[in-house]
């Protein structure tokens, strides 16, 4: 009898001691992601090569391409807080070859279209400027999730392509891709032609 109220006891300190450190693990967090503080929108007159001027983000850099180095007309607007590049090139073009370059820049918005869950696009005019572009938001996991492209339909011709330098993932991008989305929309409506 006393050997079976041992063997007891026994069972019983096993089950609290199981019990008391299995309660002092920490419980697994659920995924998240850091918070990101959004500054106030800024802009400045950019200062370059190509015969064009826009208003770009007091946040980004405009710098020579990094991946087209000897291309002068090729330059990145770089977001360096937000791991963010815009991949911009400026081609002049002949009236004969603007329908082939279009379609050009619109087909590489649409290779994204494996990835999105839609692509939406946005018409922008200023005659005055003669200015015309097309702004393609791509929504879902794509690897680029705005493209854009502005020509004076004729002589020149400017395209721009967001790359974020990370596993595209829309929700956790969401609010530094809403911040950028609106400099791109005044890259757009701020643009004007140096030799009009």
């Amino acid at each position: 009898m006393k050997r079976i109220n041992n063997i007891r006891k026994l069972i019983c300190l096993c089950i609290v001691l199981f019990w008391a450190t299995a309660c002092n693990r920490p419980y697994p967090r659920p995924y998240g992601y850091f918070r990101i503080d959004i500054p106030e929108a800024s802009y400045q007159k950019s200062t370059t090569d190509i015969p064009c001027s826009f208003d770009y983000s007091t946040q980004a850099h405009v710098t020579p391409n990094s991946y087209k180095k000897n291309q002068k007309d090729w330059i990145d607007i770089s977001y360096p807080n937000f791991n963010a590049r815009i991949h911009c090139s400026y081609k002049r073009i002949t009236p004969t070859e603007f329908m082939e370059i279009t379609e050009e820049s619109r087909n590489l918005a649409y290779k994204h279209s494996i990835k999105a869950e839609a692509i939406n696009e946005h018409l922008f005019e200023n005659a005055d400027e003669n200015v015309y572009a097309i702004l393609y938001d791509i929504t879902g996991n794509a690897a680029s999730p705005a493209q854009f492209f502005i020509t004076d339909s004729s002589t020149h011709f400017f395209r721009g392509a967001l790359y974020f330098n990370n596993l595209p993932n829309s929700d956790s991008i969401a609010p530094v891709y809403n911040f950028i989305h609106k400099d791109i929309i005044q890259l757009i409506e701020s643009f004007s032609w140096k030799n009009k």
